[in-house]
């Protein structure tokens, strides 16, 4: 009997850790499943020229609602975009020039973007004069001026947003680039097979870009010197647009390029190094501000809170 008791405790124990290391197993397996999905979704991104980031939510719903207005599902709300004029208006023209650098020109039409701009900035008036009419009308009014603005202001936002955010990244792997390049002229391949070797053998979105610029002009839609000078274009980067400057002259008269790109990435290195330096340098300045708003009131009333008391009950 003793030894019975005994084996159905041990045999529950038995049994618990087979089904945790079962559950474990299970868990890991479905895991790696999903890295190898993962792997193979980004490998056929990198391959098809799409970009590897996922864009933010703001610029899913400016992608979002150009497929509605381009298919008819919704109809715009200013009557600009119904005349298909808003590409003239200054909001227009400024997305116009800032789109490319932003890497949403073929997703976000400039229709769309003015439409979100309306839509947005109605939204903000209403939601900003609903709160504040539940204390005063004054306060409804404010509020309904200061959320409409606000509101009216986060496409432009998303924008700035990416343009910085694709800038940045192209800051970060140019000097990445420039050596695979130079080190493969350095090796006896051409400047174009040196470029395709940077586009399909790294993962990130600049390669992405490269390689779909190397497809465009292997393919013959374009020149190898219009494919450049889009991909300059394509970054807010003052070096990748010196760079490929200097890359179509010595191309063009001949001159050792592998000498040019090891300097410029030399360069672009030393630039991306003080750029994170000066961002080290801002952060003690930026958190001034939480820390004054936050952290400081809450110190002086601890401080200062026992004194009050003894004041206030004095009188």
């Amino acid at each position: 009997m003793n030894a019975t008791t005994m084996l159905i405790p041990a045999a529950c124990l038995c049994a618990g850790v087979a089904s945790a290391c079962g559950a474990y197993l299970r868990i890991e397996r479905s895991r790696r499943t999903r890295r190898r999905k993962a792997a193979y979704g980004k490998r056929a991104r990198m391959l098809s020229g799409e970009d590897d980031t996922a864009p933010s939510a703001g610029l899913r719903y400016l992608t979002f609602l150009t497929r509605r207005l381009y298919t008819g599902a919704t109809q715009p709300f200013a009557p600009s975009a119904r005349k298909g004029s808003s590409a003239q208006t200054r909001a227009g023209i400024w997305y116009h020039k800032r789109a490319r650098a932003a890497g949403c020109a073929k997703d976000v039409s400039t229709i769309a973007f003015c439409e979100a701009r309306i839509r947005l900035f109605v939204v903000g008036a209403l939601g900003g004069a609903l709160l504040g009419v539940v204390f005063s009308s004054e306060l409804s009014v404010v509020l309904g001026i200061a959320s409409a603005l606000v509101a009216g202001s986060l496409p432009s936002r998303w924008v700035k947003t990416a343009c910085r955010t694709r800038s940045a990244c192209a800051q970060q792997h140019l000097s990445e680039m420039l050596e695979v390049v130079a080190l493969g002229l350095r090796s006896g391949l051409t400047f174009d097979r040196s470029f395709a070797l940077y586009g399909s053998h790294f993962d990130n979105v600049f390669a992405q870009s490269c390689a779909k610029a190397y497809r465009s002009w292997s393919l013959g839609l374009v020149t190898r010197d219009e494919a450049l000078r889009e991909l300059a274009e394509s970054y807010e980067c003052e070096q990748l647009s010196r760079v490929v400057d200097s890359v179509i002259r010595s191309l063009r008269f001949g001159s050792a390029l592998a000498d040019i790109l090891e300097e410029a990435a030399a360069q672009s290195r030393a630039s991306y190094r003080s750029a994170l330096e000066e961002r080290v340098a801002k952060a003690p300045v930026k958190m001034m501000l939480p820390t004054g708003t936050l952290i400081l009131p809450a110190m002086l009333l601890l401080v200062m809170g026992p004194i009050l008391l003894e004041l206030a009950s004095g009188f």
